[in-house]
């Protein structure tokens, strides 16, 4: 069932100082990454857009994602602040998905799966997805977009999926308030985002704890190319480690499945 998202109910709840603080609520983009991602929607460094719907939603590799208008949360945060786009760039996408982790872990303590690179799993079915995008000017980052896309309220997926969807409500057994989870989401981000400066060691140990993947045999998948081996760990840098008959091997792009 389709519910207005209540703005001011959701502003008392935020407890950030930058992140969401600019907020702009929107009925429909095309796509929320791709919005920000536009110089000319400004520069504010912690801007949050959120849309009951975008046209051209999409996930990692292009593949589009279909929201339920109303239901979900399909949101994107800029982040335009220069400190962040260290060499440690790459746990942008690990802070944010243990973020989602970590604010359904608050507030409904469900049991919750990381899994490499971008998706966060209940059960082995996926309920949110991060989608990292940046743009540059010469070889220096000017802006970086964190998508994410929380399945919330929906409660029927139709399509084909790599993995199966569900959403908080199924899991939980009882309608989530939007208002509160996206500004749960946005307080505990902040916090974890400094860490991507501050202690990035922190961040991979807390991710690799919800990641029941590592040390078991997997399969990964790029193009048509096929690789198989042991999830061995995840490097300074986010990307897998995979251990081969031939050795060690790091894995930058994939999408990784139990043998």
């Amino acid at each position: 069932m389709e519910t207005e998202f209540n703005i001011e109910s959701f502003d008392i709840k935020l407890d950030t100082n930058v992140i969401g603080r600019n907020f702009i609520y929107s009925e429909e983009v095309d796509s929320t990454n791709s919005t920000l991602l536009n110089k000319s929607f400004g520069n504010i460094n912690g801007t949050t857009l959120l849309a009951e719907k975008q046209t051209k939603g999409r996930g990692r590799k292009d593949r589009q994602w279909y929201s339920a208008r109303g239901q979900n949360l399909t949101f994107s945060i800029l982040l335009t602040d220069k400190k962040y786009f260290n060499k440690n760039f790459n746990l942008i996408n690990f802070a944010a998905a243990l973020a989602v982790a970590m604010s359904i872990e608050n507030l409904y303590q469900l049991k919750i799966e990381l899994k490499w690179p971008n998706d966060v799993l209940i059960g082995g079915k996926k309920v949110a997805g991060v989608l990292i995008e940046s743009s540059s000017k010469g070889d220096k980052l000017e802006r970086v977009v964190i998508g994410i896309g929380f399945n919330v309220n929906q409660t029927s997926f139709q399509g084909n999926f790599n993995l199966p969807p569900s959403s908080l409500k199924i899991e939980v057994g009882q309608s989530i308030e939007r208002e509160m989870l996206l500004a749960e989401f946005l307080n505990v981000f902040e916090e974890i985002l400094e860490n991507v400066v501050d202690n990035p060691a922190w961040i991979l140990r807390e991710w690799k704890e919800r990641c029941r993947m590592l040390g078991e045999k997997i399969s990964i998948t790029e193009d048509d190319k096929v690789k198989y081996g042991i999830f061995d760990d995840i490097d300074d840098d986010g990307f897998l480690i995979l251990k081969t008959e031939k050795g060690l091997e790091k894995i930058y792009y994939g999408d990784v499945s139990l043998v």
